[in-house]
């Protein structure tokens, strides 16, 4: 362990946040650069001799959590990185996006504030890209098997990255014209700026990964010809699906889904508008969805320069403690404020929208809303709260429903479904397609970036062993575990 008594000694400290007045003027990530490192020795040696680490439960990788905590409270990077990426390939992007379910794990976390994981990992690997611990790992020899990998997001390229260490050869097929999947245009620059994902490709590229952007499987290369093309493929196309609210006025000008809407603000911050075509300056902006997706959108339009942000939310507000149903070590739900929603707006729960109203020209200017509540476990209407509220330009983050089913890849393949409408697959990530693998979102379902990079290291095990009959790669997780997770 670190030191003894260091969660007696210590408190609990986070990352400090750039002024909300400053931050919002710019896309950089909302943190203080440096501000970390000086506090972090000792937010590690918080990490107290538990006996049983139940973070390593809470987390889908199964990071070894107390040991680069020990590492990084003796200020020993080079160890603390190589123990990070020993279950991660890319401890930078789960540094910054993941919800930690390891701290809600946290055994200190029973009566006292949890070990601040997500800061100490992040920390450790941005020191070791400082120092230079992060280089290229290519293979001793090539297997001559080839696999092709369908989806450039965290498990398109976990399972690329491992695959390719193992010594086959691999291309990464992404439809868009750069790589990253959500990373690159569904995650706002201001949570984590691409240079982490760039100079990951770069070493992924110098370790042996090809990539072909803008060719979409199903549409500009049909899956069958794919298949025979390589010796195994894996699908990690995510689940593009989005939920759309059927309501009247829908159609109206102005309401978008929330990934027709913040990969352009991406699209700006890469050089390819001046201003993006969809903008919420100077507009009454309304967010229907409460998750993660409708917070980027939140932030997104504080950036743009919105005259006002509302968020809906469906269900009630969360508590701010644990539920009696959610006891530690789960993962519970509990209301969250973001550095989105430090940055201002107004926030509503229980509420449903009605109907979309707009003017003469067609474009959406009211969002007509009525008050939820649940009676009897089903959730109704209360008579007497209906209102309107400025809506100039909505975006919808309700969530996705599964794989992207228009292109052709699912039928083309082949490939069965299961009971959710996400692809099937056996323990080995196989669909029933012999050679034909799925991980992450496609295969799971809309999930946490942690577990699409454990599905992706998951699935890489699973084609390593049909290709060579064996494997030594890790295989942290099965197609159903849930870890601590709900």
């Amino acid at each position: 362990m670190a030191d003894p008594k260091g969660f007696l000694n210590h408190g609990r400290e986070v990352a400090t946040s750039r002024p909300v007045g400053e931050r919002v003027k710019d896309w950089n990530e909302v943190y203080v650069p440096g501000s970390l490192l000086p506090i972090i020795s000792k937010q590690a040696s918080r990490c107290m001799d538990c006996g049983i680490p139940f973070c390593h439960n809470g987390c889908p990788l199964g990071n070894l959590i107390p040991e680069w905590n020990d590492y990084a409270y003796r200020e020993d990077w080079a160890a603390a990185s190589e123990r990070l990426h020993a279950t991660n390939n890319f401890p930078e992007f789960t540094g910054r996006l993941c919800p930690a379910p390891c701290e809600s794990a946290c055994v200190l976390g029973i009566n006292q504030p949890a070990v601040t994981i997500k800061n100490v990992e992040v920390s450790i690997i941005d020191q070791a890209w400082e120092t230079g611990d992060v280089a290229p790992q290519a293979p001793e020899r090539l297997s001559g098997k080839t696999v092709a990998v369908v989806g450039s997001g965290p498990a398109g390229l976990a399972a690329a990255q491992q695959l390719t260490r193992a010594g086959h050869t691999v291309a990464v097929y992404e439809r868009a014209d750069r790589v990253g999947g959500l990373l690159r245009y569904g995650i706002p620059e201001f949570k984590m700026e691409k240079r982490h994902i760039n100079r990951r490709i770069e070493q992924m590229r110098a370790e042996g990964t090809r990539f072909r952007t803008g060719i979409e499987i199903g549409r500009d290369l049909k899956a069958t010809d794919l298949r025979k093309r390589y010796d195994a493929v894996v699908i990690a196309a995510g689940a593009t699906t989005a939920r759309d609210l059927p309501a009247p006025g829908r159609e109206l000008k102005g309401v978008y889904q929330a990934m027709e809407y913040l990969p352009l603000a991406n699209k700006v911050q890469e050089g390819d508008y001046v201003a993006p075509p969809i903008s919420a300056e100077g507009k009454h902006v309304v967010v229907i969805g409460g998750g993660d997706t409708g917070a980027d959108c939140v932030g997104t339009a504080h950036r743009q320069g919105a005259a006002s942000v509302t968020q809906l939310e469906i269900m009630p507000r969360p508590g701010e403690e644990r539920a009696g149903h959610q006891p530690w070590p789960t993962f519970p739900m509990l209301y969250k404020v973001t550095s989105a929603h430090e940055e201002g707006g107004e926030r509503l729960y229980s509420v449903s929208t009605t109907h979309f109203e707009g003017d003469e020209d067609g474009n959406v200017q009211w969002l007509h809303l009525i008050e939820v509540e649940f009676v009897d476990g089903k959730l109704t209407q209360k008579p007497g709260t209906e209102r309107r509220i400025p809506a100039q330009l909505v975006t919808l983050a309700m969530g996705f429903t599964g794989t992207d089913r228009e292109n052709g890849l699912v039928d083309q393949f082949g490939l069965d479904l299961d009971e959710r409408g996400n692809i099937a697959r056996d323990a080995d990530f196989q669909t029933n397609v012999p050679g034909v693998f799925v991980a992450g979102d496609a295969g799971r379902g809309q999930s946490l970036i942690v577990w699409a990079i454990a599905e992706g290291r998951s699935a890489a095990r699973g084609v390593d062993r049909f290709l060579t009959g064996a494997s030594d790669l890790p295989a942290p997780i099965r197609p159903t575990d849930r870890a601590l997770m709900v």
